[in-house]
């Protein structure tokens, strides 16, 4: 597992270097659904199952589920 970690941090960094930040890359696929977006991160990390992929897209705001709509996150 600390090898997940090493290999996922390396990947954020390449995409902030290529997009100018993760927040601009996820925004660029912002209208993937649910299922498109685990393909997308299984595709490019690690240890990132489904169950992952959608709680990190939930407590960011990608996903509706855990904000409200007057949240700023959301």
């Amino acid at each position: 597992m600390n090898d997940a970690g090493i290999v996922n941090a390396n990947h954020i960094l390449n995409i902030q270097s290529q997009q100018g930040s993760f927040k601009n890359w996820l925004d660029e696929h912002r209208h993937f659904n649910k299922a498109e977006l685990t393909r997308l991160f299984k595709k490019h990390f690690v240890f990132a199952g489904g169950e992952i992929v959608n709680e990190f897209l939930m407590s960011t705001g990608y996903l509706d589920g855990a904000h409200q709509v007057d949240c700023p996150i959301r």
